[in-house]
């Protein structure tokens, strides 16, 4: 049986990153309501089960080897996300301000994927200079991701759980 060569943990993260851009893209050159519901669902499915991911495992084997501020921003980055998450799944194309709600989502994630990928001081950077094992990381997420994205397909995105928000009604 051949091998498969799995990817570190940053690897994994940022082809999540590089995937979810194309999504963003391609929705906004979507036209018709299908299709666009179509894409901010994969947007969302993705994005929740990358959060997921990273607050379960990455987050957890930075904290105390990374800039405790920045893990902190990370966190509240992602409810942010996971508050328009919740809108994009509960609404349609329709709403009206469903596709600016899916505009900022793209915006947010922007700058979060920037604060991670910084060359010097992001946080991928700061955790692979503190010597975490990136190969045992990559393959915990890899096999969580999995999971996740299957349960989530088949029973849906479920209602975000926030860190560091008191909980809205979403």
């Amino acid at each position: 049986m051949a091998e498969t060569k799995s990817q570190d943990a940053i690897a994994l993260l940022k082809a999540d990153h590089r995937a979810v851009e194309e999504l963003f893209e391609k929705f906004q050159k979507a036209s018709g309501d299908g299709r666009k519901q179509s894409l901010a669902e994969k947007i969302c499915l993705e994005l929740s089960v990358h959060a997921q991911i990273e607050e379960e495992i990455f987050y957890p084997a930075c904290e105390g080897k990374v800039e405790e501020d920045l893990l902190k921003e990370s966190y509240v980055e992602h409810d942010g996300a996971k508050v328009l998450i919740a809108e994009i799944i509960n609404g349609e194309p329709s709403d009206e301000f469903y596709d600016a709600k899916v505009k900022v989502l793209q915006e947010e994630i922007e700058h979060h994927v920037q604060e991670e990928e910084k060359r010097m001081e992001g946080l991928f950077a700061q955790a692979r200079k503190a010597g975490l094992d990136m190969d045992a990381l990559g393959e915990q997420l890899a096999a969580r991701k999995q999971e996740l994205t299957e349960e989530f397909k088949a029973t849906g995105i479920p209602t975000p759980t926030l860190r560091t928000m008191d909980d809205v009604s979403v």
